[in-house]
């Protein structure tokens, strides 16, 4: 089966695969559902490429890029004078795709108007331009894809039941980049020589902090927002090691689910993002760094890393009434003298993290 940009190795990317392998030898129709940026017209063209219809065209509609009144056209085709503007005969995407694949885009938006048209399309593999009587044949293998519910769309009678049903002959649903972080290391390393090399630029190195941090993110936008915030990093990347510290990140409601209830961030920079997601899981283990319920266990880092980490970034708990000179302590694990995650405040104080 092709590989092209089909990164990740995890277990549910691997179910994913393994669906491709056998529905593509087939003609049966595929309904591919998932959130937005999860890559759906890449696995459509994987199904394609493993087919035996690779040799022919691969044509996508975006059926929510495309103003209702125009769809029809664009799909089926039109007459010459079928409209205003109509000044040629022309095909529509359907002929295009003629024993080849048509991959049809945002499906949860064609209009019901048009979806019986569509049916009968897929049904009788047969259809007329808009405007003419000429009913034209065609051998189509139709692949759609939707990050809408459809069969809540059926409930609620936007989507005819019997193009549903049609379509879901074999669904593929693709799962969020959160449930796939085991493949944000391979994501980032692909994204990275994929750019730098558009760029001219030679990155020899991805830190292990940055990779660690981008798996910590929610990425509401899946993969689609990762290849951006990866090509804009390199953009602002000068030597040879990746930058990334200055990327703003979004995060949702989503990411509180790191760290239980707490919420970790709206927006920020990568440090902020990092400093936010800690401070959250340390509050989730009422400050207890070591042991097997301590922060550094949830987070996956060593006792003496997770230390470091808060002196770097400045992270202290805040104890109200205690003398002021209990801040000067050193943390737990840190050498005497070395205290420059804890400066002595003005009106409260702070004491060593508990180990």
């Amino acid at each position: 089966m092709p590989t092209f940009d089909l990164i990740g190795s995890s277990a549910k990317f691997r179910a994913v695969l393994d669906q491709i392998n056998m529905v593509a030898p087939v003609d049966s129709a595929v309904l591919i559902q998932g959130e937005t940026g999860t890559g759906k017209e890449v696995i459509a063209q994987a199904i394609h490429e493993a087919s035996p219809r690779r040799q022919n065209r691969f044509v996508a509609v975006n059926c929510a890029a495309i103003p209702g009144a125009l769809l029809e056209s664009e799909l089926f085709g039109h007459e010459r004078g079928a409209f205003t503007g109509a000044v040629a005969q022309t095909m529509g995407r359907f002929q295009s795709a003629d024993r080849g694949t048509l991959f049809l885009d945002e499906i949860g938006d064609l209009p019901l108007e048009l979806q019986p048209k569509l049916l009968r399309a897929l049904q009788e593999k047969q259809f007329e331009r808009l405007g003419g009587g000429r009913t034209f044949e065609v051998d189509v293998r139709v692949i759609a894809a939707t990050n809408q519910d459809l069969w809540q769309m059926v409930q609620d009678r936007k989507f005819r039941a019997d193009l549903y049903y049609r379509l879901n002959v074999f669904p593929i649903t693709l799962p969020p980049l959160r449930e796939r972080e085991d493949d944000i290391p391979s994501l980032i390393e692909h994204f990275v020589k994929s750019f730098a090399k558009r760029q001219g630029k030679s990155i020899e190195r991805i830190p292990q902090e940055v990779v660690r941090v981008l798996k910590l993110y929610d990425w509401p936008g899946n993969i689609r927002e990762l290849q951006n915030v990866i090509e804009r990093a390199v953009i602002m990347t000068k030597g040879s090691v990746l930058d990334i510290a200055m990327i703003d990140l979004q995060t949702t409601e989503r990411a509180t689910q790191h760290v239980g209830s707490t919420p970790v961030t709206q927006t920020g920079t990568l440090e902020e993002f990092e400093r936010a997601h800690i401070t959250a899981t340390l509050r989730a283990t009422n400050w207890v760094v070591g042991g097997r319920s301590g922060a550094a266990a949830k987070l996956g880092l060593a006792r003496t890393t997770l230390i470091a980490m808060m002196q770097r970034l400045g992270i202290r708990r805040e104890i109200l009434g205690q003398p002021a000179d209990y801040a000067d302590q050193p943390l737990l694990g840190v050498p005497n003298g070395s205290h420059a995650a804890y400066e002595k405040p003005r009106e409260t104080a702070f004491r060593p993290i508990p180990a």
